[in-house]
């Protein structure tokens, strides 16, 4: 298992890569909203020989326009993922099944030399989801042993608690092997 955090405006630019394989940062939000430290986060990341990705809180509706708006403002290079986070909105809403498979598919073709990767807690996994797709790799939110989600799924990233910050495990042997699967879109 690699050890890894997913970051957002809410954590500092320069933090703590130590153990780390991996990063994943949070780059945008429906179609208005960038993370305001998405470069100097992503740059720490980079300096530390991370493996880089980048996800988007997917809210309802316009989902073509979210999609561009994303990847206008997620750093395009070779090997890095992208990521849907999808999950209930600040106001209460979310985006159905039906909308988060289409925002996977528009991800893929435009952008089909990246691993693109669906974020969802145990609970949408469960209960919202009906069609399993997970675009590239499922990665689930469910706050037990780290490695150990309560899901049957074929999964291979774990957030296992937000305490201090969202820490990550990946299912793969070596930071080379996520690099090589990560490059293999």
């Amino acid at each position: 298992m690699l050890r890894g955090i997913d970051v957002s405006s809410h954590q500092p630019s320069s933090y703590d890569t130590t153990g780390l394989s991996f990063v994943l940062v949070k780059a945008t939000e429906g179609r208005t909203y960038t993370n305001p430290r998405l470069t100097a986060q992503t740059r720490t990341a980079r300096d530390a020989g991370l493996v880089v990705g980048f996800y988007h809180f997917l809210w309802p509706g316009n989902l073509t326009a979210q999609a561009e708006y994303f990847l206008a403002k997620a750093p395009e290079r070779a090997g890095d993922l992208l990521a849907v986070d999808w999950e209930t909105t600040g106001e209460g809403t979310r985006a159905s099944n039906a909308e988060k498979d289409r925002f996977l598919r528009k991800l893929k073709e435009l952008r089909p030399d990246h691993r693109v990767v669906l974020y969802c807690n145990r609970d949408f996994w469960l209960t919202v989801d009906t069609t399993s797709y997970a675009g590239d790799a499922l990665w689930i939110a469910d706050y037990v042993t780290a490695g150990k989600p309560r899901v049957k799924a074929k999964w291979r990233f774990h957030q296992y608690t937000d305490r201090p910050l969202d820490k990550n495990v990946a299912a793969f042997e070596s930071k080379a092997a996520l690099r090589e699967w990560a490059a293999g879109a």
